[in-house]
């Protein structure tokens, strides 16, 4: 792994703990003024994206840190990928249309794709 990989994946693993986390501990109320979307979701589900980001976090971090099933780290940035495409998706069936944090994550997985893949 190179030195672009651990800043672009680093910074994109805190940015999803951090988000993950939020959307694990935190009520709907303390979670609407930033993700106005958590209304039209069951707070089930919330939980359990918060859980897939936590998840996903870990999964860019660790497997090429320890070097045990390093291939896992691409595996999770593609999860990112399709997980903003959901999301960009469910912004834009609903009343917030502020999808330009989105679409910049999506970004930034597919280049944490290409960096853990790319030699």
């Amino acid at each position: 792994m190179n030195i672009a990989y651990w800043i672009v994946a680093g910074l994109l693993a805190l940015f999803y703990l951090y988000a993950g986390v939020m959307k694990v501990i935190r009520s709907r109320d303390q979670l609407r003024p930033m993700m106005a979307w958590v209304d039209r979701m069951p707070l089930p589900v919330v939980r359990a994206l918060g859980t897939v980001e936590i998840l996903g976090a870990t999964g860019l971090i660790l497997p090429p840190l320890t070097g045990i099933v390093p291939s896992l780290a691409p595996a999770a940035a593609i999860g990112f990928v399709f997980l903003q495409i959901g999301a960009v998706a469910v912004h834009l069936t609903g009343d917030d249309r502020r999808i330009t944090l989105n679409l910049g994550l999506l970004a930034t997985a597919s280049v944490t794709i290409w960096l853990a893949t790319g030699r």
